[in-house]
């Protein structure tokens, strides 16, 4: 499906070259794909003169490195250019200058690979599946406490609940659920008590607070520690930094440690806000999105959990802290 769809957008746009990105630790998965790509060529699905249709066009796997900024549409062009894996300025966005200079057009694996389906059944059909606002199937990945972790491939609009119930099996113990983050991690945690009637698609997650991401739902049972889910998804933004905005490369370290003084018990109960301050500051002010992913889930947890910080302050004499403002 990934080949075909891939070979649909080159016809359609005219594109004589393609590149599949894919992370170069995945090497059973390099090589499941490459296999693919080279019957695809062996049978003239790919390459050039396509079945005598007079439209050629190549496709290149391309491994990356490991870097998870790479995932960020113009860091993965320098990435292919050999580049180090910064974001760009925009504008000029993709379209108008990309790879090589040369207009250039982006999409998530998941998204190409509905263009079969929308190609063979057509719109009417497609539009049909799901929610109607935001149509179509969606691989979702559930982890976490439950008892069948996996992705489930499902109609857009299912419920949370049915998610993590009917097919993640419920969770182990029959406890119940503390808290659920339902795009990955980059996407605003919910409260358990708070996700009855929410649905795996855009408008429902934005009215709940959240949003859809990548339908990466990782859930949390009662006895969840939150203060070392949230130090760890911390550290996990810090590490992946580029380094090249002044608010996340030094923003998302203060995170990571104010969160290990919560950690520890060692914090003091201005650091709270202190930690609201820092995420402010990061949000919004980075030329991509890994500051505003770093800054969300802290925001969030805080915003749904506060008490859980305040249970883990010093008792110690405080001393105040303020956060610094800084530019990009």
């Amino acid at each position: 499906m990934l080949i075909e769809g891939t070979v649909i957008a080159c016809y359609a746009m005219g594109i004589t070259t393609a590149y599949i990105y894919i992370r170069g630790e995945y090497g059973k998965w390099v090589k499941m794909l490459q296999k693919a790509l080279d019957d695809a060529y062996a049978k003239n699905y790919v390459g050039q003169n396509i079945l005598s249709s007079g439209f050629s066009t190549n496709i290149v796997l391309h491994k990356g490195a490991g870097a998870y900024i790479c995932g960020e549409e113009s860091a993965l062009m320098n990435s292919l250019e050999g580049q180090r894996g910064y974001p760009r300025v925009k504008p000029p966005f993709p379209a108008q200058n990309g790879v090589w200079g040369c207009p250039t057009t982006i999409n998530n694996v998941e998204t190409i690979c509905n263009a079969p389906l929308i190609i063979n059944k057509g719109w009417e059909w497609y539009s049909k599946i799901g929610a109607p606002k935001h149509p179509g199937p969606i691989l979702v990945g559930i982890s976490g406490h439950v008892n069948k972790p996996g992705v489930y491939e499902v109609a857009t609009g299912e419920l949370l609940t049915d998610l993590i119930y009917r097919y993640a099996g419920g969770i182990p113990e029959d406890k119940k659920i503390k808290a659920l983050i339902p795009g990955g991690s980059s996407t605003m945690i919910l409260r358990g008590e708070s996700i009855e009637g929410v649905r795996m698609d855009a408008d429902s997650l934005k009215t709940a607070g959240s949003s859809v991401g990548t339908a990466g739902m990782i859930v949390m049972d009662e006895d969840t520690d939150l203060i070392r889910v949230i130090a760890r998804i911390a550290k996990f933004y810090y590490h992946e930094s580029c380094g090249q905005c002044t608010p996340c490369r030094e923003g998302t370290g203060w995170l990571w440690k104010i969160l290990k003084r919560f950690e520890t018990g060692t914090a003091q109960e201005t650091d709270i806000d202190l930690l609201m301050d820092i995420a402010n500051n990061i949000e919004g002010n980075t030329i991509c999105a890994l500051g505003d992913a770093a800054a969300w889930p802290v925001q969030s947890m805080i915003r749904r959990f506060r008490h859980e910080f305040e249970k883990r302050v010093s008792k110690a004499p405080s001393v105040t802290r303020t956060a610094v403002p800084v530019a990009s």
